[in-house]
Parts: structure tokens; sequence; C-alpha cells
């Protein structure tokens, strides 16, 4: 200014040399510092950017689109717009990863029905705006044209990686979706058993809310056995099987509860060789049909490692349990199994002395009499285990049960 306090004017020398001084110190600026001068400016606009974003894309939203997939873009709007400046600010190689709503929302649309073309629609729209709010804040500050221009070109490759990523999920999703009534079926209730609630309408002629008892089934005709189970029970029957899977999810439904024993009973007449059939306990209510069937799957491997054609989840609890832990199942087969197989015969003489010990609730003379041998062998037998193991039997015999019930000779 000058001695009255005047700006001089705009034709001035003075003026011009202090336009000139301007520009060459912005010129002096590195692009490093641009970018660290342009991200708060920025951020401090985001309730601006956010709400002419959302004025804009809601402009353009179809109404048949589910809630779902609109609901997302609350998070997804403020989640891209930190995730470019925090790219504009630090660079790529420095700035986190493409948030995890972007990924989320794609899959929504896609599940949605929304086209990619609609989706990539939105982010165009929304890139074309904040490019604009970009360059008011750039001229702002006035950085030279070469700054300019490299971050305009950082711009557009974070916006070319956001719009690559949003068309994989969105591909993927819609590439992995069911085409046939049996497809969707199936989908909505693997999401119903992995605590969701799946978007869309499925018919399951089935009412969730009231008893359940969940199954698992294998083998040839496992279909029809359910189908018969339900018919004498006088239940609802819900079944599901994987186009490629040769075991049938099973759920026995009504508005009483149904005991777990009165469906082993009928079981028993029905089932033959060719069927597994694995049970859960009964349950009420989305919740217990969720774990009825949990269960039920948990006790399936134990069926098929015995070849055992019906077996209920409260009669192997603890194995399943233990079947569910590999370290836990690696243990015992190593500590209890392995170490018995070193017999003459491959361990087969101890197995079925422990095992028939184990079921006359460790007496010596009904074991006897179960293997058809006298007293003396059983003894026998029981020494040359616990020399084997270098303990007493009655230290380890829990655990020995419990491994030799993972195995069926």
């Amino acid at each position: 200014m000058n001695k009255r306090g005047r700006h001089p004017p705009a034709g001035s020398a003075s003026a011009v040399g202090a336009a000139e001084r301007s520009r060459a110190s912005a010129s002096a600026r590195t692009f490093e510092q641009v970018c660290a001068t342009l991200a708060p400016r920025l951020r401090a606009r985001f309730p601006e950017l956010e709400a002419n974003l959302s004025s804009l894309v809601d402009g353009i939203s179809n109404p048949r689109e589910l809630a779902e997939y609109l609901d997302s873009l609350h998070v997804n709007r403020p989640a891209v717009l930190k995730y470019i400046v925090d790219v504009i600010e630090l660079g790529e190689r420095h700035a986190p990863g493409i948030p995890p709503a972007v990924r989320v929302s794609a899959r929504l649309a896609a599940r949605s029905g929304v086209s990619l073309d609609a989706v990539l629609g939105r982010y165009s729209v929304g890139n074309a705006f904040f490019s604009d709010v970009l360059l008011e804040e750039a001229e702002r500050i006035e950085i030279s044209r070469s700054n300019l221009r490299r971050l305009l070109h950082r711009q557009a490759t974070t916006f070319a990686r956001l719009l690559e990523t949003v068309s994989e999920e969105h591909v993927r999703e819609t590439e992995s979706r069911p085409t046939t009534a049996g497809g969707w079926r199936h989908k909505y209730i693997q999401g119903l058993l992995a605590g969701r609630l799946p978007s869309g309408e499925v018919e399951l002629d089935y009412d969730l809310d009231g008893h359940h008892i969940g199954l698992m089934a294998m083998g040839e005709g496992a279909d029809e056995t359910m189908r018969a189970l339900a018919k004498r029970l006088d239940r609802r029957l819900l079944v599901v099987r994987g186009e490629e899977e040769p075991i049938w999810a099973c759920w026995l439904g009504g508005r009483s509860p149904l005991g777990a024993e009165s469906a082993l009973r009928v079981l028993a007449e029905l089932a033959h060789e060719q069927v597994l059939v694995a049970v859960g306990e009964p349950g009420e209510g989305l919740s217990g049909w969720r774990f009825s069937h949990r269960q039920a799957r948990a006790a399936l491997p134990i069926a098929e490692r015995r070849r055992q054609h019906i077996v209920r989840y409260a009669d192997v609890a603890v194995l399943a349990s233990i079947l569910c832990d590999d370290v836990g199942t690696l243990s015992l087969q190593q500590l209890y199994l392995e170490p018995l197989e070193k017999g003459r015969d491959g361990g087969k003489a101890a197995r079925d002395t422990l095992r028939a010990y184990f079921a006359t609730q460790r007496n010596i003379s009904s074991t006897a009499a179960a293997l058809g041998v006298d007293r003396s062998t059983v003894q026998n037998r029981i020494r040359t285990i616990e020399e084997l193991f270098g303990r007493p039997l009655s230290d380890f015999a829990t655990d020995l049960e419990t491994a030799l019930r993972l195995i069926a000779d």
C-alpha cells in the first residue's frame, strides 16, 4: 500500500510487480507442497460436497432400486471423498487403500439389479462436480500450470482406479447371482444361515417363526427319506442342496415343539444303509432354526467317520466341538491313536478291547464277555496298553475314549 493506505492501481508498476512475485512464488512451490495446501481446503468443503453430491445422485435414482443399495450411498459418498483427497495429499503409494464401502456398494448395486452403467454414471456425475471444486481451490492458491497438470492427472488416475474396482466388484457379484428359482432359494437360505436378512422375496413355504429340528442328510435316497420323515411326523419340510453338493440341509417345522427322540425313532424305521443323517436339537424361531442346523452340520462328519447312519448332536457334542478344531483333532490322533497302531495287528485288538471296556463302564468281566475272551486276556491287553503309554490307563482314559470315537474300524 502507498502512504495513504491504498492499494496501487491495477495497472501500476507496483501492482504488476506484486502479481509477478505471486506467480513466481506459486511456481516455486513443489507439487507436494501444493497438494498439502489443497487437502485441508478440500476437506473443509466436505459438507458442501456431500450435500451437492447427494442432490445430484438422488436426482438420477431409480425408484425401483432397493433401499439397501441406496442407503449404502450415504456411507459410500464420504468414504470416496476422503479417499480422493487422501490420494491428492499423500499420493497413491502412501494413501489408504480403496474404502471397503466402495466394494460393498458395488455389490449391493448388482444384487439390487442396478446396471453397471447406472453405477458408473453416478460416479461420473460426482467426479465432474468434484473437479469443479478442485479447480476452484487450485485457482485460489494460484498453482502453476505444471502443478495443475500433475494434480489433474493424479485425480484422473484415482478416479480410474475407483471405476476399475467398482466394475470388478459389480461384475463378480453379477456373475455369482443365481439364474434359477432354485438357485435364488438356496442363496436366500444361505444368507439367513449366515445371519443376514437377504434382500428380495423368496417363497420358502415354511414358517421360520415356529419350532424346528435341523437335519443334515447324505447318500442315495436322502431326499426321499426326509420327505417320508416329515410326512410321518406331520411336519412342514424345508430342504435345500447346493448345485454340486451331495448333502441335503433339512428342517422339520411346525407350530408346536417336536422332540428329537420322536424324529430319531421314525428315522430308525425309515433309514437304510445308503443314507447318513445327523440330527440337531430342537429350536424355536429364526435363531433356533439356524442353531439347530449348525448342530446337525457339526454332527454329520462324525456320522461319516463312524459310518453310523443316524447321529444325534446331543450324543456327540464334545466330539463335534473337537472336530471343529484341527489342532485338537490332530493332537488326539498323534497322542492316542498312532501309538496303538504299533501293535502286530495294527492295533485292532487294542482298539476293540478299549471300546468294549469303555462301553461296559470299565468293567473287566463285562468286557471279557463282550469280546468272548477270558478276564486274563483283557487284563493283559490293558497292561500292554499302559506300558505302551507309560502310565496307568485311568490317567488318560477319557482322552483315549474320545480319540477312539473319532474313528471306526
